[in-house]
């Protein structure tokens, strides 16, 4: 695998700091089904230029959490424009990259990279659960004639049989996807965004209580007013301190193997945006291997 070097890469971190990587971060900036505002497929590249500015110390932890972790990332390479062979793509590099004990994030890139992200983790493990971020169910069977579009992601992910998903921040969805909902409730969950003042987290830590976890992160899940750089904003959804309390939930009580990322679509001249996207990678990882 061809890495970026430390300053390149994710956190912009000094060449001469040297340490086994838990994590490799993969850029990886698929657009091909975005249905209203573009521009994912500069996610990636402007998430790792943001997190040059991201503080290593983190005061919440008391420490510098990547002298603990150890990242890579990398180096871009060309995407095929075919999403079937993108998704290929994708599986096969986080199968690499677990066969060797590591951690996989992917930085999107549309949503509809997810269902080839969780591939070796759905043949891996006997059970799967999904920890969905989102605005949008994605439960449509297929969106403008195409099956692997982004408003299908989970849908895709639930075709395997072994896979179910517990989604935050929920408060778009069609009269079809509830359809499907309510015939696969007992894989499915979903803590709806109206509902967030009554939500129950006690359950939530039931729900995953040890379980096999993959987290994947529609920056849309998060409220419109902290995050209108993507595709299709939404009001109504999660907040910053909402959101950590949610992931470091997850990370308690189960086993987080690997996440992504996605549906960034950089605005030009607002970078806390980007920033904000870098921030939440690093505190993901951070959970994941100080707690």
């Amino acid at each position: 695998m061809n890495y970026l070097s430390n300053k390149q890469g994710f956190l912009g971190i000094d060449n001469k700091f040297s340490i086994k990587e838990k994590v490799v971060v993969v850029p990886f900036g698929l657009e091909k089904t975005v249905s209203y505002g573009g521009g994912t497929k500069n996610g990636p590249k402007e998430i790792i230029k943001a997190s040059h500015q991201v503080e290593l110390y983190d005061e919440e932890l008391n420490c510098e959490p990547y002298k603990k972790i150890g990242i890579k990332t990398l180096k871009p390479f060309k995407i095929d424009k075919n999403i079937n062979k993108a998704l290929n793509k994708i599986s096969k590099i986080n199968e690499e990259i677990l066969n060797k004990n590591i951690f996989p994030l992917t930085f999107g890139g549309e949503h509809s990279i997810t269902p080839g992200c969780i591939a070796p983790f759905a043949k891996k493990h006997k059970k799967l659960c999904l920890l969905h971020f989102d605005a949008h169910a994605d439960l449509r069977d297929s969106y403008d004639g195409e099956k692997y579009s982004h408003a299908s992601a989970i849908r895709r992910c639930l075709d395997y049989k072994n896979v179910s998903v517990v989604s935050f921040g929920i408060r778009n969805i069609s009269k079809t996807e509830v359809t499907y909902f309510k015939k696969n409730s007992n894989r499915i969950k979903i803590f709806w965004a109206k509902d967030k003042k009554k939500w129950n987290l006690n359950s939530f830590k039931k729900l995953i209580k040890n379980k096999t976890v993959y987290l994947t992160f529609d920056v849309d899940g998060l409220d419109s007013s902290i995050m209108p750089a993507t595709g299709t904003p939404e009001p109504g959804g999660l907040l910053w301190d909402e959101t950590l309390k949610i992931i470091k939930i997850a990370m308690k009580n189960s086993k987080i193997v690997g996440a992504d990322i996605n549906e960034l679509a950089p605005i030009k001249g607002f970078n806390s945006y980007n920033f904000l996207v870098a921030k939440l990678a690093y505190k993901i990882l951070s959970y994941k291997f100080l707690y």
